[in-house]
């Protein structure tokens, strides 16, 4: 008998005694996102779940158990239960086409970067937690410093400045108390830690983000946080920041003192340093992201499952094209990002790379351009985005896809 039948009398012997569960996450799914909450609780009960990529939209395929079945109805999640024989036929297709079954291992530990004070936005991925009832802690800098990162198994960064120039707000919002209370919250942090500016403490914390990678963690980050971090590290040395800021003025030498190689994901770019320009730099694209329109859409590219589960794990969706959504940062000018960075997806025939990820020592990071997948132009002071109205948003799933990647067994990315 071979190897490969050998494996299929067995997963036979197995279903026939257990049964298997699995949850279709293509078109006929009537709540994606609550989908991976269900992968994600059953991982907590220490049920084993295999991540089906490119079957059916990338489906979960787990034992059956009547506390899942129960999640399933309550969440009004779409599952099958399968037959051996069923099961049979699904790993043949996988062996056959261009389709892998990892196994998620256990529920990863996660942690959301975010200041104490309300901000008068929201967070994609905070509401994508919660949506799809997925725990996570809060942290901000201090807990940062302390050493906490080592804790979690996934850090997520969105709307933070980590230049120190307040999300370059100052010029339009400086009179608005949510405004004011955000810098005096931040200088008041930097002064309890014992920096005299912010800048010096947003340095200090990506750095130790930095640190939390190369020892093995994964983060993800949107819209501001994308580009901010590899600015503030490129720009140790000098400083970038305006006086209206920082109480003291730009380094007018600081062009050339601008260091790259401590970059994550970005080079040769060159940071905007108008007080009253609301940009960090010329990585983003949301001149021409804007200038577009609505009706635009990106275009994921399509990875060897069994050869690159990396990224074909973060593309996992059940449309190839996605509908293109603005933040502070849209997406990135292909000519700023590194060689070894790996493109996800992009706005076709453009300059604009919308999603990349990346390895730094023995971790990843992982960027979507961006603020609101379903929302075109969140507005500051817009009401939050209600995902009940939005339960099959390709976007969304992009977030919740890099929320259980750290629970995968992974393979070496082929370069």
């Amino acid at each position: 008998m071979t190897k490969k039948l050998i494996i299929l009398f067995s997963v036979f012997i197995i279903s026939i005694c257990y049964g298997k569960l699995l949850v279709p996450m293509d078109l006929t799914q009537t709540d994606h996102l609550k989908a991976y909450g269900i992968a994600y609780q059953a991982l907590v009960a220490n049920i084993n779940v295999e991540w089906l990529l490119n079957y059916r939209g990338g489906s979960f395929l787990m034992n059956e158990s009547p506390n899942i079945i129960k999640l399933c109805q309550l969440y009004g999640v779409r599952y099958e239960i399968i037959s051996g024989g069923q099961e049979i036929e699904i790993r043949k297709i996988i062996e056959k086409e261009n389709m892998d079954a990892v196994m998620l291992e256990k529920a990863p530990k996660i942690a959301v970067y975010m200041a104490p004070n309300q901000k008068p936005w929201d967070d994609a991925v905070r509401l994508a937690l919660d949506y799809a009832k997925i725990p996570y802690d809060k942290i901000w800098d201090k807990d940062v410093l302390d050493g906490k990162l080592s804790k979690y198994d996934w850090l997520h960064l969105h709307h933070e400045d980590f230049t120190g120039q307040f999300g370059k707000f100052g010029a339009q919002y400086y009179d608005t108390d949510w405004y004011k209370q955000d810098v005096a919250t931040n200088i008041a942090m930097a002064k309890s830690l014992g920096f005299n500016k912010v800048s010096k403490l947003k340095l200090a914390v990506i750095k130790k983000v930095q640190e939390y990678v190369g020892n093995g963690g994964m983060v993800f980050a949107m819209c501001s946080a994308t580009d901010t971090p590899d600015i503030a590290l490129a720009a140790e040395a000098t400083d970038i920041v305006p006086q209206e800021f920082d109480g003291d003025p730009i380094d007018p030498g600081f062009i050339k003192k601008l260091d790259y190689s401590k970059c994550l994901a970005f080079e040769n770019f060159t940071p905007v340093t108008a007080f009253a320009v609301y940009e960090h730099s010329d990585i983003d694209t949301y001149i021409e992201s804007s200038t577009r329109g609505p009706n635009i859409y990106f275009s994921l590219f399509d990875f060897s499952a069994k050869y690159d589960p990396v990224p074909t794990m973060l593309v996992q969706d059940h449309v190839g094209l996605v509908k293109e959504f603005l933040g502070q940062n849209c997406g990135f000018r292909r000519d700023k990002i590194k060689k070894n960075v790996l493109i996800l997806a992009e706005v076709s025939n453009t300059e604009e790379v919308k999603y990349i990820h990346g390895n730094f020592g023995k971790g990843t990071f992982t960027f979507l351009g961006g603020h609101d997948p379903e929302d075109y132009a969140h507005r500051i002071g817009d009401p939050p985005t209600n995902l009940e109205l939005h339960k099959n948003s390709p976007g969304y799933r992009l977030i919740l896809n890099n929320v259980l990647f750290p629970a995968a067994q992974k393979k070496p990315l082929k370069t």
